[in-house]
């Protein structure tokens, strides 16, 4: 008996070292993969700091750095992930919030068939706003069809030839002919869309659509472009095992011309399957989204706005009207942000199986308007660091940083506000003056992490939406409401909301 208790006993004993041995080994493992990861970060954040587009997040490791040498700033490094906020949205508490929007479209969609019972008698189910704002649609899809066409047979024939015929070495005739070549299709690229727009006289929904399509097959193929043409320029004769690389197939360009990301690589991460229904539910969002913002436009904006005279533009109805266009206009922000930042972009990525799948960080969590910047859209926000702040800061040097940031906004505040410019007809640069004036001034307020800060910019974010909405909407209305007092030129860029009913 004390043979076999001993024995047992021994046993034991030799378990629990074994246990014990196992734990010390996995807390070691442990430990040396977070001061890994925790160096890294460290390191990037030093090398990053106070630069726009770095990609840093609590969430991601978005953008890496492949060298250490001096002024050399990090590349986007895609890895195999959903996207951080699709995850979160399995979180109970997520997808509450997410059942709450629900519950207030079918709220405003009952308030709106009721009110409409009870004022007309009649059910109104014709969705005018979104009739009248998307129509003309087979215009749109043929220039559509026409602006993909020139991206397919102009952009890569073209770089396929230069790649394939320039001789190595320094820049020649060939080069600075396919550079003119290329700059004089985007300057076309460019206008000859808007020509087209004014010339069927598309309404602001369609033109929306028109006007962002073109931007975003603009800043695909400069990217297409600028990350090849370093290998084509850099390529020697003793390089003749890699001559056939060059230029990359045409089925990669073609993926990157539909891939939901802006930044081009020869290969993406690539996912399994295509889950099919995950699809549908995105697309029939992206739907609900579109009907979610008539609604608030329908209760909200125009009830208020439809009558606009020039007592709207005295001190304490433009007050009024700010402030009460301020949920609204926030709600739209939220209902944008959610129909093209996840569905619609989640959407695609599925049926491309496309792997990278980080869209926006918690933007919603910002303690600072950097960050925020950072976070909310990462897809334009990573094409912005890398071909315009990387190219910046390489051009002007590391002591010119602030330059370099200051570019990527005013590009960015000129082409969002381009959209609207095109979109509504008329030059009223609310969005611009607020983007290049407050949203520039605060990305140097205090990076703190304290709630307040938090608090602060959802304040700032409230604000300004009801301002662009107010404003716009005023101005929108003005121009259908008021005569018109200059000639056809000038009335183009006089606000008629000013002078309305004088």
């Amino acid at each position: 008996m004390m043979q076999f208790y001993w024995k047992d006993r021994t046993t034991d004993l030799s378990i629990q070292e074994e246990i014990l041995k196992l734990k010390s080994e996995l807390l070691e493992q442990l430990k040396r993969d977070v001061d890994e990861t925790f160096k890294g970060l460290l390191s990037d954040e030093d090398h990053l700091d106070g630069q726009v587009g770095n990609g840093h997040s609590s969430f991601s490791s978005v953008i890496k750095s492949k060298g250490r040498e001096k002024g050399e700033l990090p590349d986007k490094v895609f890895t195999t992930r959903r996207s951080v906020l699709t995850d979160l949205f399995e979180i109970d508490h997520i997808k509450t919030i997410y059942h709450m929007f629900a519950a207030i479209l079918i709220v405003f969609s009952l308030n709106t068939l009721v009110y409409d019972l009870i004022d007309t008698g009649t059910l109104n189910l014709n969705f005018e706003l979104i009739s009248s704002g998307l129509g003309k649609l087979p215009k749109v899809m043929y220039l559509w069809v026409l602006m993909m066409g020139s991206t397919l047979v102009v952009i890569y024939p073209g770089f396929y030839y230069w790649a394939t015929n320039r001789t190595p070495g320094p820049f020649r005739l060939l080069d600075w002919g396919a550079l003119c070549i290329y700059v004089v299709y985007q300057i076309t690229f460019l206008v000859w869309p808007v020509m087209y727009v004014y010339d069927n006289a598309l309404p602001a929904g369609s033109t929306v659509i028109i006007t962002t399509e073109q931007l975003r097959l603009m800043m695909k193929t400069h990217a297409f472009v600028r990350e090849n043409i370093t290998r084509v320029l850099g390529y020697k004769k003793s390089d003749d095992s890699h001559g056939d690389t060059l230029c990359p197939d045409f089925s990669k360009y073609l993926y990157f011309l539909f891939a939901p990301t802006l930044v081009y690589r020869d290969n993406y991460p690539r996912t399994a399957t295509i889950r099919w229904n995950y699809v549908v539910s995105n697309f029939g969002q992206t739907i609900a989204c579109l009907f979610y913002t008539y609604y608030i436009f329908e209760r909200f904006c125009i009830p208020v706005f439809r009558n606009f005279n020039h007592e709207h533009v005295t001190p304490k109805k433009l007050l009024l009207s700010a402030f009460g266009c301020m949920m609204p206009g926030t709600l739209v922000l939220f209902i944008a942000f959610f129909a093209i930042l996840h569905s619609w972009l989640n959407a695609f990525a599925e049926m491309l199986r496309f792997g990278d799948r980080l869209f926006y960080s918690d933007w919603w969590n910002s303690t600072s308007f950097s960050n925020y910047y950072r976070t909310w859209n990462i897809v334009v926000h990573d094409w912005l660091y890398t071909y315009i702040y990387k190219d910046c800061y390489k051009l002007l040097g590391s002591r010119n940083r602030t330059v370099s940031m200051t570019l990527v906004f005013l590009i960015s505040a000129i082409f969002h506000e381009y959209v609207l410019i095109v979109s509504f007809n008329f030059f009223y640069p609310v969005l611009f003056v607020m983007f290049m004036g407050a949203g520039f001034a605060f990305m140097f307020l205090n990076k703190g992490v304290s709630r307040g800060w938090n608090v602060f910019l959802w304040v700032s974010l409230f604000i300004g939406n009801g301002l662009l909405m107010c404003l716009y909407s005023m101005e929108w209305y003005a121009r259908q409401n008021c005569p018109v007092t200059n000639d056809n030129f000038l009335d183009y860029f006089i606000p008629r909301s000013w002078f309305c009913g004088n």
